[in-house]
């Protein structure tokens, strides 16, 4: 990997990251619905002009995104306003083991001894971070964070089964405009009138939103799908790794935690383990050895 593309890589975790410790804190003024489908609107907004409409995919991706997007960001938001940043990011990592044992039972993609290690050791740190005192009393936001990544990892699946053909930023885009009005309708019936959050938001508030529409989304998944369409997956895969130290290191900076030091032992248990599911040696080896040449 160039320089060049090495940093492009970099903006994926770092505009991630950050992203989803001011999330943290636009959720003290925008419920996480709300929040959502503003930022899946800008975005949607941005990049539609620029794709084509995938006119056989149009039903299918309302489907995708019902659950992919609306579900999966109500339910993992919903979480993340009952938690620190940092616990919750870290249980987000649960993501890669649900991702494989979705993938096996449903597109019969059974992992291989390596990936099995790597899911034991990822829940055994998922275990200590429940057991500390960052999480204590915490059981319904745990739940809706986990649940969240459940449901991310079924959504992939769809993805993958039915969107063949369909190019990253057509995801993207469209995703964008099916989800944004599906949020904003769950919104209105789940967490009320968003009028008067909407009337109070503070201009630090709309800067969130604005991050979280154009950074986080439009620039860090055109960054992700640049380098994921040049690079083998396990090549590109690991950098997901430094989204929790990203998110830390936001959490910390701006929203002023302090991670007890059970978070950071349960945290780096976690990251081990995801790192060996996904960390393929072989193909890294060979990407190695071509780079050399």
């Amino acid at each position: 990997m160039t320089i060049r593309d090495f940093l492009i890589a970099l903006l994926v975790p770092l505009t991630w990251g950050f992203g989803f410790a001011l999330a943290k804190s636009g959720l003290e003024h925008f419920p996480p619905l709300l929040l959502m489908g503003m930022r899946f609107g800008i975005a949607a907004l941005i990049l539609v002009w620029f794709v084509p409409i995938p006119r056989r995919h149009l039903v299918t991706l309302f489907f995708i995104a019902f659950v992919s997007a609306t579900m999966q960001y109500g339910l993992t938001f919903s979480g993340l306003a009952r938690m620190d940043a940092t616990p919750a990011i870290l249980l987000v990592q649960s993501e890669v083991i649900f991702g494989v044992v979705i993938g096996a039972l449903l597109l019969g993609e059974k992992p291989n001894l390596r990936q099995f290690l790597g899911i034991i050791i990822a829940l055994i740190g998922i275990i200590i971070l429940i057991g500390g005192p960052a999480l204590s009393n915490k059981v319904f936001g745990i739940i809706l964070v986990l649940s969240g990544c459940l449901i991310w990892a079924f959504g992939q699946v769809l993805i993958r089964k039915y969107t063949s053909g369909l190019t990253g930023f057509q995801l993207t885009a469209w995703v964008g405009v099916m989800a944004s009005p599906q949020m904003f309708l769950a919104s209105f019936f789940v967490e009320g009138n968003p009028l008067p959050f909407l009337l109070a938001a503070p201009l630090s508030a709309w800067g969130t939103v604005i991050y979280l529409g154009i950074v986080m989304t439009v620039v860090g998944y055109s960054a992700w799908y640049y380098v994921l369409g040049r690079y083998p997956v396990p090549v590109v895969m690991p950098l997901q790794m430094l989204l929790p130290v990203s998110t830390i290191l936001g959490a910390v900076t701006f929203l002023g935690e302090r991670p007890d030091p059970i978070v950071f032992a349960g945290g780096i248990v976690v990251i081990i383990g995801v790192g060996v599911v996904i960390i393929e040696p072989s193909i890294l080896r060979k990407w190695r050895q071509n780079s050399l040449k």
